[in-house]
């Protein structure tokens, strides 16, 4: 079984390389997945030195093409444990406190650190901008991407040496010293924000900022540079989780009733569906452009509800909403994590951590909504288990 850590500060051991680029842009396992083993990150060596940044990549600034303003732009905030691997790091603070903490980062703030599980996410959304400025030069309807952490500025220098030396277009920093981010995520119009921090993102649900945990993992499968690829459960992240209520606490029966009775009534919105909608607009400027069949944004809806039984409601919201989703898995409760094998999404979303788990188990990068009925069945497991 593959090790994940749920506490994100306790991550694995080994370094994550820099994943490879396939030139596919579907989601077959074939061509060039044909004979490629997994990429296991635990074959490095954690304690291995990074190669130190020797300069600095110039950069041509053209205004508002690059610094959209955050009312026109796909905000997507990251901290940079989940960005980064600062394993080491963290552990220098936990063991020694603040101050050998800040001394430790400047003493090495020449060293990039290795890239961390929203690492190929980001890459993917940077791809899709070059792409939208192709076609669109002068539009500010971009992915912005948001560096925030609770860092101390002194150790903004080794970030910035960090960006530049893997390549990224990250200009914008929100560095807390300690304080809470919420409140600049609400400044900054936060489509989306990624974190570690599991108590952070529950915060930044509660004042309705889609938001998900992410976890190191032991192993990732390589994905497309070519297409972003987004996955999504169903309810209590696309939908609010009404009808995972009924099944809770009434069992699968009486939800299978409760859906054929309210078919036609739709599901109210869950705490992603306003991200889901960001792609889609995003989408629309490649449709517009006669782009739908080579367009670098794809979605998919993968849930554990029966297609037949359960499925036309949810449908039937999406399309009530004027969204579309790519592709629509109906698995009837079979593990997600071979069809996730097979999509290779840069991230999945799903708010029971069960599923999370069995998706990291086969590779899948699966970030954690803590929202809905879910969350107090799992920590009943949790207090049972003795964990």
């Amino acid at each position: 079984m593959v090790k994940m850590s749920l506490d994100a500060v306790q991550v694995m051991s080994g370094q994550v390389k820099e994943l490879k680029v396939s030139p596919s842009s579907n989601g077959d396992a074939r061509g060039s997945w044909e004979g490629k083993e997994e990429f296991d990150p635990s074959q490095l060596e954690l304690t291995a030195k990074p190669k130190p940044v020797t300069g600095r990549r110039a950069r041509k600034v053209e205004g508002a093409v690059f610094f959209p303003k955050p009312e026109n732009a796909v905000t997507v905030a990251v901290s940079s444990r989940v960005l980064f691997r600062t394993e080491r790091e963290q552990k220098v603070f936990e063991q020694k406190g603040v101050e050998e903490y800040l001394r430790y980062q400047i003493e090495h703030e020449n060293e990039p650190f290795a890239p961390g599980p929203a690492f190929p996410f980001v890459k993917a959304l940077e791809a899709v901008n070059t792409r939208l400025r192709e076609l669109y030069p002068q539009s500010e309807e971009l992915f912005d991407i948001v560096l925030v952490t609770y860092n101390h500025a002194h150790v903004g220098i080794r970030l910035i040496n960090t960006i530049n030396h893997h390549n990224l277009f990250i200009e914008r920093f929100c560095m807390t010293g300690g304080s809470s981010p919420i409140g600049y995520l609400k400044a900054w119009q936060t489509n989306l924000y990624l974190s570690a921090d599991a108590e952070k993102v529950r915060e930044a649900l509660a004042e309705g900022i889609a938001a998900a945990t992410m976890f190191m993992t032991e192993k990732l499968t390589e994905v497309s540079q070519s297409q972003l690829r987004v996955a999504f459960d169903g309810d209590a992240v696309l939908f609010s989780d009404e009808s995972e209520r009924i099944f809770k606490t009434h069992g699968l029966d009486k939800f299978f009733e409760h859906e054929k009775e309210n078919e036609d009534r739709l599901l109210d919105h869950g705490p992603l569906k306003g991200f889901l909608e960001a792609l889609g607009k995003l989408q629309k400027k490649f449709y517009a452009k006669g782009q739908r069949l080579d367009c670098p944004i794809r979605t998919y809806l993968v849930t554990a509800r029966s297609a037949a039984s359960s499925g036309i409601r949810a449908l039937k919201t999406l399309r009530a909403w004027g969204l579309e989703i790519d592709e629509a898995l109906f698995l009837a409760g079979a593990p997600k994590g071979p069809m996730l094998e097979k999509i290779r999404p840069h991230i999945y979303f799903d708010d029971q951590m069960f599923h999370v788990e069995g998706a990291a188990e086969m590779g899948t990068v699966a970030a954690h909504v803590p929202y809905g009925i879910a969350q107090k069945y799992n920590s009943q497991q949790k207090m049972s288990s003795g964990k």
